[in-house]
């Protein structure tokens, strides 16, 4: 796979690298999208890095968002308001394997040879359309390797985070990692414990959507002894899952679910927001409590339970190898419109008021009653019906207040 003369690289982003090599700053595209494009894959936006300092950046161009100054960032809005990152050329001075302290002023091969993986660490010159390729990126496409840049144990100390973007890499592509690569990811599999969560759940995340088969990013990062340190429930309530996974759809807090044995925990450790964590304790809290048989009103009974939790329950019990036919029966129950909720009911509170039924407990009790009696015979989901029924059970109440 010869690198080709020429690169397509999209109007906006080559009147980018135009006007500030215009200015007189060396500029090139790195990044991702070299890689991808190189291995004709959908790619990301193009990134470039200049010999251009971030605050020369700003003062070149009048749309800018101040992404990550510190570590030479600045996105440059085009004309479509679309941000594109322009980097200045860096080297590393110090890292904590959390964070770098980095230098500028440095060239494009001093940059690259602070990346991650060969595969990344490829550079295009947009207007000269030139190559920089000097730890052999392209070779390693070709080969299907992920391979750090340098020394491996160098990389990782610098950033444990590299770890978990190797496993990526290697499930979104198919390739293998290098085994001096892999060897030194295993040996500091600590280091993620000083990773932030919000950074593990990111890369986890991105990992279950890319990868071309979800159980083979799994099964590295059990391997490699992430799963041991970040999602434990998940190494519990894995086990013998293998490729089922692969058949739910790449929603990551729906995946996780299904791996861990306790998927609350699991999503409160990766501090995923207040809805996921929400969706994934009702997910632990209903799973394997199908319904045993495919009745109707055990399957209306069901549904009101559930609530919005009833399409994950479907999916997982549908991997999981039970209740084979329970979203035949959802659906045929759905079409029905037969209610599952107070919501959903021929009669509010405020029709309720107008019987004379005080707001309160009570109230709340008595719709709770209708829709009871709804999910066993939809046919008395009318306003008729429930208005009467309301009347009796406020009645009955009261007669029972009164002895």
């Amino acid at each position: 796979m010869p690198l080709p003369p020429r690169l397509a690289i999209p109007p906006d982003v080559l009147r980018i690298a135009e006007q500030l090599e215009s200015a007189g700053f060396d500029t090139w595209c790195v990044g991702g999208a070299i890689r991808d494009t190189l291995l004709e894959v959908p790619n990301a936006d193009f990134d470039l890095a200049t010999a251009a300092r971030p605050e020369e950046v700003q003062r070149l161009f009048k749309r800018t968002i101040p992404v990550g100054v510190d570590h030479g960032t600045v996105a440059v809005l085009d004309r479509h308001r679309k941000p594109h990152e322009v980097t200045t050329f860096r080297r590393d001075v110090s890292t904590d394997g959390r964070h770098a302290v980095v230098a500028f002023g440095v060239s494009i091969e001093e940059d690259l040879a602070r990346r991650d993986f060969t595969v990344n660490a490829i550079a295009y010159h947009p207007l000269r359309h030139e190559w920089r390729d000097p730890f052999d990126g392209q070779g390693d496409l070709e080969r299907k390797l992920i391979r750090s840049v340098g020394d491996p144990v160098e990389r990782f100390r610098e950033d444990y985070l590299r770890i978990l973007r190797a496993l990526r890499f290697a499930a979104r592509f198919g390739f293998e990692i290098e085994p001096a690569t892999w060897e030194a990811a295993k040996a500091h599999v600590e280091g993620l414990r000083q990773l932030s969560a919000e950074r593990v759940r990111e890369e986890w995340f991105k990992g279950l959507a890319t990868a071309i088969r979800v159980s083979d990013l799994i099964r590295l990062w059990a391997e490699v002894g992430a799963v041991e340190r970040w999602l434990p429930e998940a190494g519990e309530g894995g086990r013998g899952k293998g490729e089922a996974v692969d058949e739910l759809a790449r929603d990551p807090v729906l995946i996780t679910s299904f791996l861990s044995a306790d998927p609350r925990v699991t999503l409160e450790r990766l501090k995923c927001s207040r809805a996921e964590i929400e969706r994934a304790k009702r997910i632990g809290e209903w799973r394997g409590r199908e319904p045993s048989g495919e009745e109707p009103v055990e399957v209306r009974r069901w549904l009101s339970q559930v609530g919005e939790a009833a399409d994950d329950l479907i999916a997982i019990a549908t991997v999981d190898g039970r209740a084979a036919r329970l979203g035949v029966a959802v659906q045929a129950v759905r079409a029905s419109g037969a209610p599952f909720a107070i919501t959903d009911l021929a009669i509010d509170g405020n029709a309720l008021k107008d019987l004379g039924i005080r707001p309160g407990p009570r109230m709340g009790e008595i719709l709770k009653r209708l829709l009871d009696e709804t999910l066993e015979d939809p046919a008395r989901n009318t306003a008729d019906y429930l208005a009467t029924r309301a009347m009796e059970l406020a009645d009955s109440e009261h007669g029972e207040k009164q002895r």
